[in-house]
């Protein structure tokens, strides 16, 4: 017990773990909506986005969350306009709008000849550096988000499913879009310090498949996905201290290991609840659905066949 709460007697650590666990909760949350609408690779295009916008608002000293936070927005509302008459598509829109504000913000870093340390901590993440100001900044955004999902639960759900049918009950799903877009930006920035710029699509991402290997609901879907990603934050946090190795990788690389486990469950599950449904008469192997209380069929000896309906 002393050596687990050693690292605790460290303010820093104690700053990343509260940070971790806070993200992890919020990335748990947003990600089952993105992992649910198919916008997977979404949250790795506005972090790079948000990066360039960082950059912009470096050069013209901005705070870091108005620079990255106003580019981060600035391109989900291009996206969302480009895909909006479908005639391209999302992932394309994403490539196109995202990379171009990256390559915006590379451009810039390459004639200021240095990288500022709040940028290098924004592409490479830097969660011992976490700061008063930066948990509180995280603190209102994940309160924010829980508090905006809970009151928008059903029209989320609606328009997550589907959109088209949304609309004709009266959902405004362009106004429910545009606010999914800020809630995923402001996750995305805020996860920027403590995973980098390159993990944070799999923040957001692992901890909601890993959800989704564990249950079909989508209400314990999002209780589980939340519930996991504090548990990878907190995990990996420990862990990085344990070990000595960088705290957004082995964040990244304990969800990995969480989700490849959740995987194994599911397939166990899956084996067991197949093999509960078969029986032998004689050699004859037979199956029934599992809500079949009646069935006829003939049984053939010294046969060996599967029998399924």
């Amino acid at each position: 017990m002393q050596l687990f709460l050693e690292p605790l007697y460290y303010e820093f650590f104690r700053h990343g773990l509260i940070a971790a666990v806070l993200v992890g909760a919020l990335c748990g949350l947003v990600g089952v909506h993105v992992v649910l609408r198919g916008m997977s690779y979404v949250g790795h295009g506005l972090s790079h986005a948000a990066f360039g916008g960082a950059v912009v608002g470096f050069v013209l000293n901005f705070n870091f969350y108005i620079g990255a936070g106003v580019m981060g927005l600035f391109a989900a509302l291009m996206i969302n306009q480009l895909t909006k008459n479908r005639k391209i598509k999302s992932d394309a829109a994403i490539g196109i709008v995202t990379t171009a504000i990256f390559a915006l913000g590379v451009a810039i870093i390459s004639q200021q000849r240095n990288l500022n340390k709040s940028l290098e901590a924004a592409l490479f993440g830097n969660i011992l550096g976490i700061t008063d100001n930066d948990l509180m900044i995280i603190g209102l955004v994940t309160a924010a988000t829980i508090i905006i999902i809970f009151f928008s639960y059903r029209p989320l759900l609606f328009a997550t499913f589907d959109q088209e049918a949304a609309q004709v009950f009266g959902i405004r799903t362009g106004a429910l879009q545009l606010l999914f877009s800020l809630l995923l930006t402001l996750s995305v920035i805020v996860a920027m310090n403590i995973v980098g710029v390159t993990m944070i699509a799999a923040a957001l991402i692992m901890p909601a498949m890993t959800a989704r290997m564990l249950t079909d609901r989508f209400s314990m879907m999002q209780l589980f996905s939340v519930a996991i990603g504090v548990m990878i934050g907190a995990g990996g946090m420990f862990l990085s201290y344990f070990f000595n190795v960088s705290s957004g990788a082995t964040i990244v690389l304990f969800g990995a290991m969480i989700f490849c486990f959740a995987v194994l469950i599911r397939h166990i599950r899956e084996k067991i609840a197949l093999q509960a449904n078969f029986h032998r008469h004689g050699n004859l192997i037979h199956s029934h659905p599992l809500d079949s209380k009646l069935h006829n069929h003939d049984h053939a000896e010294n046969t060996k066949k599967i029998d399924t309906h």
